[in-house]
Order: structure tokens, then sequence, then C-alpha cells
């Protein structure tokens, strides 16, 4: 089974189109000697992906009936967040 590979395509063909490094950007960003970390990277560049939100929302296993699933479905994308504040207005 091939494993994965990391994506190693640049992230800006023009360089123009990068973003500025600000002092802030440095700050922020890792400093190591060699492979040793002498301090941490803080804040953004920690982490990738949406920050994590105050109240999330959990995965749960509900049973509906076929005919109620399907016609939602056939409203679009975006289903599952209809079901969520149809839920919502009923409680």
């Amino acid at each position: 089974m091939p494993g994965n590979k990391k994506d190693t395509a640049p992230i800006w063909t023009d360089p123009d189109e990068a973003p500025e490094l600000t002092d802030d950007f440095f700050a922020r960003a890792a400093l190591k000697e060699g492979e040793r970390v002498l301090r941490a990277a803080q804040g953004t560049l920690t982490k990738r992906g949406r920050p994590k939100l105050e109240n999330p929302k959990r995965q749960v296993t509900l049973r509906l009936d076929s005919d109620l699933i399907d016609r939602l479905r056939e409203s679009g994308p975006g289903w599952q967040s209809r079901i969520n504040e149809i839920l919502k207005k009923a409680v």
C-alpha cells in the first residue's frame, strides 16, 4: 500500500501573490538551532484549519423515515444544516 506523500507544490505560483512577511509573523514563528527547538511557534502558525468553536456541534446517530430524508436531500446542499434549523425551531 503506498504511503501518503506530502504535497510539495508551491502554495503561490507567482511570488507577488505571497503575503508580506511582517515583524509579527517572525515574532510568532518557531526558533530553531539545527533540529533543536528554542522557541515553539505561537498563534496561527501552530495549527491549521478552522479555529475551535466555543459551542461545537456534536455528531449523533438518528433514525428518520426514508421519505423525510429523501425530501430534505432533494432540497440541495446544506440539507443537514436545514434539519438542524428545523429541530431548533421545534424545540
